[in-house]
This record gives structure tokens, sequence and C-alpha cells, in this order.
């Protein structure tokens, strides 16, 4: 856990960095800065409208007496999309971005759906 967490706190922003100055340097700083704040305000507003869809799954699925495992999933992908989407940069507007599209969405969930069970109940459940 802690060398993932390493990776995400040093590697990452110097990734972003590099990132913005290059799309900087391309596009010019206004047009990067513009990009920058319409990925967050547009990111942003899809995930709160998936976020509240979510959010109607998962009460019409306790309403009817089940667990609404998957939609929970999906509700925290989502939430980690628009904090992605929030954080300033090229790298984790894209990761965010694609969060967002339900295809990648479910695509992520399976993937750790099936680690989750790997990790709890070990390499016969595959």
């Amino acid at each position: 856990m802690f060398p993932a967490l390493l990776l995400l706190l040093t590697v990452v922003p110097f990734v972003e960095l590099f990132l913005l100055l290059r799309v900087g340097q391309r596009l010019g700083a206004m047009p990067t800065l513009g990009l920058v704040i319409v990925t967050g305000v547009v990111g942003a507003a899809l995930a709160r409208a998936q976020g509240f869809a979510a959010l109607a799954r998962i009460q019409r699925e306790m309403a009817a007496g089940q667990m609404p495992a998957g939609a929970l999933l999906e509700g925290v992908l989502i939430l980690v999309a628009a904090v992605l989407l929030i954080t300033p940069g090229v790298l984790t507007d894209a990761v965010g971005l694609l969060l967002l599209i339900p295809p990648t969405r479910a695509l992520v969930a399976r993937g750790l759906t099936r680690w989750a069970l790997r990790w709890f109940f070990g390499a016969e459940h595959r």
C-alpha cells in the first residue's frame, strides 16, 4: 500500500507538470488554462448527473430488497472521476473523463471486483 501511495503522491504530480508544460508549449498558456478549466467544469457536471443516477439506482435496488453492490461501486468510481476532474492536470482529467464513460467504468468495476475477490479469498476465486 505504501509504494502505491508514494507513487501517487510523487510521480503523478511530476507527470502532470510535464504534460501541462508540453501542452502549454503546443497550445499556449491561455488555451491550456482554458482546457483545464473546461474539462473540470464539464466533467464535474457530468459526474454530478451520473452520481445522481447512481444514487437513484442504489435507492431502487435497496427498496427492492437487493444488495446494491454494483451500484455502490459505480457511485464510488463516479466520485473518483469527479475528484480527478477537479484536480488540475491533463492526466487526471483524461482518467476522470474515461471513468465517466459507462463502458469504461464497467470495465474498471469488473477489474476491481476480480482484484478484491482474489485479495479477500485468495487465488481460487478468479
